[in-house]
């Protein structure tokens, strides 16, 4: 016997008649199985509706003020009473009749006079079926809430993992850890400003968040450069020079391999920072390094990188230099568009021109 659902909470009926020999014959042959509510009439049923939601609900179609079916369609536009089977219960019995019943929402019909085993079978079908969806719907959103709670987990995993990677590469280099706090932010107001102006590359949000995310890792390759060549205070000879642009290929090697360890789980993110690992030396007219690329055929997200990669370095005070004023680091990187930079991106940058100071500022060494 049906009498209640997983949680052991007895089913609920609302019966629903302006005949009160109709109701409490109703609720004679369901109370000995439901927990029965009466009510006269359709305004009444909505009102007990809207406090607490029944399992199931038997109604009348003939009554006056609002009909069933009425009661039926007013239900169904409620989120909280939308799954709540309804049983017509009439003495119509035209095809059109039951048409108009199943078009308002209804489950099923009983018709008048009614036989009480057959109101008991067909409410405990349909209770069957609504107790079945509450199970199957209560299981998908618990595993929906396992599966956030994971992709949760692994978000923090990867971050951590980033921070640690991002933190061996900072004890081996010159640049300070707000080096890459700022380019983050560089990449990602220039991103924002690139979606903005060409629509058809469809740079989403998530994107433009995958870019700026990703730009942290440009310089990863530099943990396997030799320190006598990565933190050398002077100018590099030839030799070392070719050593240290090949932190370029070691980048965008690791980042490879993370790529075809984790497959399709990669994310766009990991694309992006593999992109910019290797290309963001690159330059417009191809006299970059490590491929010599040009144009468009450098990734954009190595295209974005170079800019912020080489304003911050600017502005920034290094071992081997002084700083550049924001005017001055203006006009080098102004004067590279179409040779070192995509000129696009150089007007991207003077679009941004208050954001990347603001941005300079606040996460100054």
């Amino acid at each position: 016997m049906l009498e209640a659902c997983a949680s052991g909470r007895r089913l609920s009926v609302l019966v629903v008649d302006d005949s009160p020999a109709n109701l409490a014959l109703l609720a004679q042959v369901l109370a000995p199985e439901y927990q029965v509510k009466i009510a006269l009439s359709g305004a009444r049923a909505l009102q007990l509706a809207a406090a607490q939601a029944p399992d199931l609900i038997v109604l009348d179609v003939m009554m006056p003020g609002l009909d069933g079916f009425e009661v039926c369609r007013r239900l169904k536009a409620e989120p909280a009473l939308a799954d709540v089977p309804v049983l017509f219960l009439t003495a119509l019995t035209k095809p059109e009749h039951e048409a108009e019943g199943f078009a308002a929402g209804g489950a099923d019909f009983i018709h008048k006079p009614f036989n009480p085993e057959t109101v008991r079978a067909r409410v405990r079908t349909q209770l069957q079926l609504k107790v079945a969806r509450d199970v199957l719907h209560d299981r998908n959103a618990h595993l929906s809430r396992e599966l956030e709670r994971r992709r949760r987990e692994a978000e923090r995993l990867r971050e951590t993992t980033l921070f640690l990677i991002l933190g061996l590469a900072e004890f081996r280099d010159e640049a300070t850890g707000n080096h890459v706090k700022r380019t983050e932010e560089y990449v990602r107001a220039l991103a924002g400003w690139y979606a903005a102006k060409v629509p058809a590359a469809q740079l989403t949000p998530e994107a433009v968040e995958d870019l700026a995310k990703a730009a942290p890792l440009h310089d990863i390759g530099k943990v396997a450069i030799r320190d006598a060549v990565l933190l050398k205070p002077g100018a590099l000879s030839a030799e070392e020079w070719v050593v240290m642009k090949a932190h370029t290929v070691h980048g965008g090697d690791l980042l490879q391999r993370a790529l075809d360890h984790l497959g399709a789980d990669a994310g766009a993110m990991l694309v992006y920072a593999r992109q910019i690992a290797r290309h963001h030396h690159e330059r417009w007219d191809g006299s970059g390094y490590p491929d010599g690329l040009a144009g468009e055929a450098i990734p954009l997200a190595a295209r974005l990188m170079a800019v912020a990669d080489v304003y911050d370095a600017l502005i920034s005070r290094r071992p081997y230099k002084q700083p550049l004023s924001h005017a001055e680091a203006m006009a080098t990187i102004g004067d590279g568009a179409g040779r070192h930079f995509d000129p696009l991106l150089v007007e991207g940058l003077q679009a941004c021109e208050s954001r990347f100071v603001e941005i300079a500022t606040r996460l100054k060494d």
